[in-house]
């Protein structure tokens, strides 16, 4: 028997099939003639907080700081009205909120980060590719910072790109904002996207626009280096390799230190980045106090999209790279056992 919700106004969807799930809800697509899903939470700590929450987010849809965030293109999921699950006897009715369907214009930005998806969802992506989607989540992240929002789990479950590099953004119930004098709190934080002061902090720290600075940093590295995580690597020091937080608390991470870490000889070189982006990258790992922000992450990504910046490999037109870099980065690491962007993307592995 498939589910139903229903609006505080009496509107009724039927659900379809479960098309997604994460750390706290379940997204459902929606029998509509509009491109909707639906995302439910069924046990949020405070259900009543919860509630209260979508609602707020709901209204600020109609407020000028939101208005501009909306403006076509879509690039956020932002809650369109709240539900509530309707039918059915023993359960508790379940609260959510019906929003756009993202897969209308886009695909998991995971698509983006390996070589395989690449190939099979976006095979007309390029380095360049990477390139206009950092710069479009760069731009976004600082728009929502200046207009009041705070992320606080920025990280590719939650960001959807498509083949051009436009970026959108769902999870928007997540966020950390204020709504008059009430305050609603980010609630989540993921493992290798968390920054380093929030790591082991107690539950309910709150996020702050320096923590998604440094999860920012995060994901414009893997875009710009083919999926590989900044902070990748076994541990130089004689210590085992426990996870990305570990290395982010102990500062082991190649672009800052290049002898902290052993990764294999296949990655992607670490010259391939443009200086300027290079002394970013610096700054956000180093000091949260100096890490560079969305909108200034956006200034330097535009200069590197600039007419003459990007050059074309002679051997190989997808291996596109800096004109800084005098021979291909991309053939490079070919030639030590893998290629991020093959030159024959319907080739089998």
């Amino acid at each position: 028997m498939g589910l139903t919700v229903v609006s505080p106004g009496g509107h009724t969807w039927r659900l379809t099939e479960r098309i997604g799930s994460g750390s706290e809800g379940f997204v459902y697509g929606v029998e509509d003639a509009r491109a909707l899903v639906a995302k439910l939470v069924p046990d949020p700590p405070d259900p009543e907080a919860y509630r209260r929450r979508v609602a707020r987010l709901v209204r600020q849809r109609r407020e000028p700081r939101t208005v501009v965030l909306l403006a076509a293109p879509v690039r956020l999921a932002w809650p369109m009205i709240p539900v509530r699950t309707a039918g059915g006897t023993g359960t508790d009715p379940v609260d959510g909120y019906v929003m756009a369907d993202m897969r209308r214009a886009y695909q998991p930005f995971g698509h983006l980060l390996t070589t395989s998806a690449r190939r099979a969802f976006l095979p007309r992506a390029t380095w360049a590719t990477a390139l206009h989607a950092a710069l479009a989540l760069a731009r976004l992240l600082g728009e929502l910072h200046a207009e009041g929002y705070v992320v606080g789990d920025l990280k590719p479950d939650n960001l959807w790109v498509d083949e051009s590099g436009r970026v959108g953004m769902a999870d928007v119930d997540s966020w950390h904002f204020t709504d008059g004098r009430e305050v609603f709190p980010g609630r989540m934080r993921t493992p290798g996207y968390t920054a380093p002061e929030r790591v082991g902090a107690p539950a309910g720290t709150p996020p702050d626009t320096a923590s998604d600075d440094f999860a920012l940093a995060l994901l414009v590295h893997q875009l710009l280096m083919a999926g590989l995580h900044p902070f990748a690597g076994h541990p130089t020091d004689g210590s085992d390799y426990l996870s990305y937080d570990d290395n982010v608390l102990h500062g082991r991470c190649r672009l800052t230190d290049r002898t902290s870490v052993l990764l294999p000889r296949s990655v992607p070189p670490a010259d391939l980045l443009p200086r300027r982006l290079v002394e970013l990258f610096r700054r956000a790992f180093a000091n949260p106090l100096h890490r560079p922000t969305g909108a200034e992450w956006a200034r330097a990504l535009a200069a590197e999209t600039a007419p003459g910046r990007l050059k074309v490999c002679a051997v190989n037109a997808r291996h596109v790279h800096t004109v800084e870099r005098p021979w291909c980065p991309w053939c490079d690491q070919a030639g030590r056992g893998d290629d991020s962007y093959p030159d024959d993307p319907q080739e089998e592995a």
